[in-house]
């Protein structure tokens, strides 16, 4: 008798997904790319942008799951050029950080997603007047530091726990760079996710980021969730947060489809 293998996850029966390249100056940058099936046309997208872990398998996931809901997403690699994960020759939790956000600092990153959008106009499903735009952690600063001032492609951002400063060690020139200074400049929608028990983005940074923001002329909802520390909407890290998780994902869907209009679901 033939082994009964398990079924895929509903998302993976429903969605094309897989690995795709596309160039970013003269370089090959890859990204993870999700789609509902079939020939529809006019959907909208979401750029997503990774944590410091790179495309880790959640990242992958969620990249699938709003496929399911109806959205062209693509996760940018932003360690594209270093191999596809970030380096791994650090000594300790801090110089691994280190190296990670100088292999995907904002003056590389900003132009891969940039690039990843013209790889969205190219395939002809998407409706460029949809995009969106999600980050965690590295990546929601990045993302921040992308939609303040830096485009007007994106129609509507969520951030989740986005990194405000990066201090001078992480940093090429041995100079902060911080998404504060650029908040005002914010050119869409946008919803801040952060726990109320996160310190890796310090709470005095936090509390001058939603300041920043609210000078903007853009819509902004920051929230706090109870009982959550860093990463909590990761369900494969020992932070996931099981309420605050599910509350802050609502939020988000309902949030794109205010922005964005109604996907379709695949």
């Amino acid at each position: 008798m033939a082994p009964i293998f398990p079924l895929p996850p509903r998302w993976d029966r429903k969605v094309d997904c897989g690995w795709v390249e596309f160039k970013s100056g003269n370089d090959d940058i890859r990204g993870f790319f999700a789609k509902p099936k079939g020939d529809a046309k006019g959907l909208p997208a979401i750029v997503m942008v990774h944590e410091n872990l790179g495309v880790i398998e959640h990242r992958q996931d969620v990249t699938k799951r709003l496929a399911d809901l109806g959205y062209v997403t693509l996760t940018v690699d932003l360690f594209s050029r270093v191999g596809g994960r970030p380096p791994q020759d650090f000594v300790d939790v801090e110089d691994r950080r280190r190296k990670a956000f100088v292999a995907a600092r904002d003056e590389q990153a900003v132009p891969d997603l940039e690039a990843g959008c013209d790889y969205l106009a190219s395939l002809g499903c998407v409706d460029m007047k949809r995009v969106g735009a999600l980050g965690y952690c590295m990546g929601g600063g990045t993302m921040l530091d992308w939609i303040c001032g830096q485009t007007d492609r994106v129609k509507a951002a969520v951030a989740f726990y986005p990194t405000a400063i990066v201090p001078p060690q992480w940093r090429l020139d041995n100079q902060a760079r911080s998404r504060i200074a650029v908040a005002p400049n914010l050119s869409c929608p946008l919803d801040v996710h952060f726990g109320e028990k996160d310190n890796a983005v310090p709470p005095q940074e936090q509390v001058e980021l939603e300041l920043a923001l609210a000078q903007a002329k853009q819509p902004v909802n920051f929230y706090r969730h109870a009982g959550a520390n860093h990463a909590y909407h990761d369900d494969t890290h020992p932070n996931y947060h099981a309420e605050a998780s599910k509350v802050s994902w609502a939020q988000t869907l309902a949030f794109f489809e205010k922005h964005l209009g109604k996907p379709m679901p695949a």
